[in-house]
């Protein structure tokens, strides 16, 4: 029988010597001595068996990461499949799309009948009709960025045309005050002055 370095020592030899006590031959024998031979075999006995226990719970937690292991194994091998059929769904998803997007805009002599019977040919023309469409939206993303370049700048020269609006009329307000200001001083003198003079 196979024996790893974890396995305990067969307790057959002592069991077979604690037999051979207890035996006709050698009842005749010393007690005290037998006791002694006895109680040490009993102690060897003792020690096979908290070897056994040993290796069984080294066994025992050996096991239980080779499971664990196994399980996270499984759970990982679990986890793509689930990816790959969702991945596969959405490819078909994809796929279904195209060729419903690929027949109501393409053009009609790319989605022809024998066109749309021979799979290659029609791949083909999809792949060329989605090149195409890409150029497309990619010219009219680039013109949008454009547009919107050309707003932003627009829009900054008439916050700054604003902001120069706005000082000059913070400046005639306080222009305006300061006139104000001065006129105040002349016109209640002026004021007081017609005042005196209608008599």
């Amino acid at each position: 029988m196979f024996q790893s370095d974890a396995d305990p020592p067969s307790p057959d030899d002592v069991v077979d010597k604690l037999r051979e006590l207890v035996s006709q031959n050698l009842l005749q024998q010393d007690v005290a001595a037998m006791h002694i031979r006895a109680m040490a075999l009993m102690a060897r006995l003792k020690a096979l068996h908290r070897a056994s226990n040993t290796a069984t719970r080294i066994r025992k937690d050996a096991t239980a990461e080779a499971r664990q292991e196994m399980d996270q194994s499984h759970l990982g091998l679990q986890n793509l499949l689930y990816e790959k059929r969702h991945l596969e769904r959405e490819i078909e998803k994809c796929r279904q799309f195209a060729l419903e997007e690929f027949t109501r805009l393409a053009p009609e002599a790319a989605r022809t009948e024998d066109v749309l019977s021979d799979e290659h040919q029609l791949m083909l023309n999809r792949l060329s009709f989605e090149l195409a469409e890409r150029q497309r939206l990619d010219l009219k993303r680039k013109e949008l960025v454009q547009r919107k370049e050309e707003l932003l700048k627009e829009s900054k020269t008439k916050a700054s045309t604003m902001d120069s609006v706005k000082t000059q009329i913070d400046q005639l307000i306080k222009s305006a005050t300061d006139t104000r200001k001065k006129i105040e001083v002349f016109v209640p003198s002026i004021q007081t002055t017609d005042v005196a003079t209608p008599g």
